[in-house]
């Protein structure tokens, strides 16, 4: 369904455990500048939600909009920032927090 780099896995898992919460949960919302946005938070629940490596938690509303993608860490000269490579946007804006499908 969806994949994590290693990368992605060991920035995720050092922001649990800073914050002293047990998963990331990543949802879909409707907005941004191309009609969807990706939205990051820290919890203690799994919720309803798909458990990936024992540390991300998928919205299920949000599993078919991210269906075979790759969530990446990427560290840049200007910062880092959680990567989601997705396969069936049709379109993404600039700083690739929201894309279209």
């Amino acid at each position: 369904m969806l994949q994590i780099t290693d990368s992605a896995k060991e920035y995720l898992t050092s922001m649990t455990e800073s914050e002293r919460k047990r998963f990331a949960h990543l949802s879909v919302l409707g907005g941004g500048c191309s009609g969807f946005q990706y939205k990051w938070e820290l919890t203690d629940e799994q919720k309803d939600g798909f458990l990936i490596d024992d540390i991300l938690v998928v919205d299920k509303i949000a599993e078919m909009f991210i269906l075979g993608c790759t969530v990446d860490y990427v560290k840049e000269f200007g910062g880092s920032y959680l990567k989601v490579v997705n396969p069936n946007a049709t379109a993404q804006c600039g700083c690739g927090e929201s894309f279209a499908v």
